[in-house]
């Protein structure tokens, strides 16, 4: 059984920025159909185009009548095992239609953590009898979400959730004695996760990280405009990092220098938003050839770019 297919694919927004999916769609001058009763959460787009500012992409989507909540569990397992709701209505009714089916992990992940290949598929409820699903999706997490197991006592911030989040998307991460450059590092959350990881870290912000921060093994700080030095400047680093609260044409234009230099070839940069979102910009960033642009779970406004 695969139903009766859709024509194209389904952008699940993301909550929050429900309006910069609209401006993005806008901007390209395409048309979509939304697939529920709140007109923001699940549109249909033909055509292959990508968007930025989802939070889960449906590449395959098909939609499917049934009778009983058996039946509808059933069509879902016989063609896969993984299959994560994403519900909007009929939550008494989808709770039981995932009742029947495998066990997805609930538990918080760790960190290093690689994201799986196995598909994971999502599936909703437009009324009691139609099933909405797509058994390959852009996120390998259920319903584009990933929790990790916290460290609430050493870190400074938050931040470092969202580089653990990339770096299990890539696949890969810094290894022990591998160098680092961490661009705008204070508080110094994402120098804390890259120490914990063995890695040798080279610490730029104009402000200093936390002394507890500076007092790690491996960690050094340059009291600097991490934007303002040349990659010349800073010679040749397995991975280059930002976090750094900036226009983006001013990130890019960083970036461009480090790529056109040849001193690293590794990179995870944040794209942060001030007022309107910056999509020229953006798209700028997903044309660089082998990298990808992502609105991670833990992103707030603002996207993450990656190239490994």
């Amino acid at each position: 059984m695969t139903g009766a297919p859709l024509p194209g694919r389904i952008f699940q927004g993301i909550p929050r920025f429900f309006h910069e999916l609209y401006r993005e769609l806008d901007e390209q001058g395409r048309s979509y159909t939304p697939l529920c009763q709140d007109k923001t959460r699940l549109l249909l787009l033909s055509g292959a185009e990508k968007a930025f500012w989802v939070q889960n992409i449906w590449l395959n989507p098909f939609k499917f009548e049934f009778d009983t909540i058996s039946e509808a569990a059933n069509a879902l397992r016989n063609i896969q095992r993984n299959w994560a709701p994403v519900l909007f209505t009929q939550f008494r009714r989808g709770a039981l239609i995932q009742e029947k089916l495998p066990a997805l992990p609930d538990r918080k992940r760790p960190f290093p953590w690689k994201a799986p290949d196995t598909p994971m598929g999502c599936w909703t409820l437009l009324d009691e009898r139609t099933l909405v699903a797509s058994p390959c999706c852009t996120s390998a997490f259920p319903g584009g979400i990933i929790e990790f197991e916290e460290n609430k006592t050493d870190p400074p911030s938050r931040a470092y959730l969202k580089l653990w989040e990339a770096l299990s998307l890539a696949g890969t991460w810094p290894q022990k004695g591998e160098r680092c450059i961490d661009a705008g590092a204070s508080p110094g959350g994402w120098s804390w996760a890259l120490s914990e990881l063995g890695a040798q870290v080279l610490a730029i912000d104009r402000a200093p990280p936390e002394g507890r921060i500076l007092d790690r093994a491996g960690v050094e700080y340059l009291k600097h405009d991490a934007f303002t030095l040349r990659p010349e400047d800073l010679g040749k680093t397995g991975w280059v990092f930002s976090d750094v609260i900036c226009y983006p044409p001013r990130l890019y234009a960083w970036i461009e220098a480090w790529l056109a230099s040849g001193l690293c070839k590794k990179f995870v940069c944040t794209i942060k938003m001030q007022g309107p979102s910056d999509n020229e910009s953006v798209r700028r960033f997903a044309g660089i050839p082998g990298s990808r642009v992502v609105h991670l779970h833990h992103n707030k406004h603002e996207l993450t770019w990656f190239l490994v």
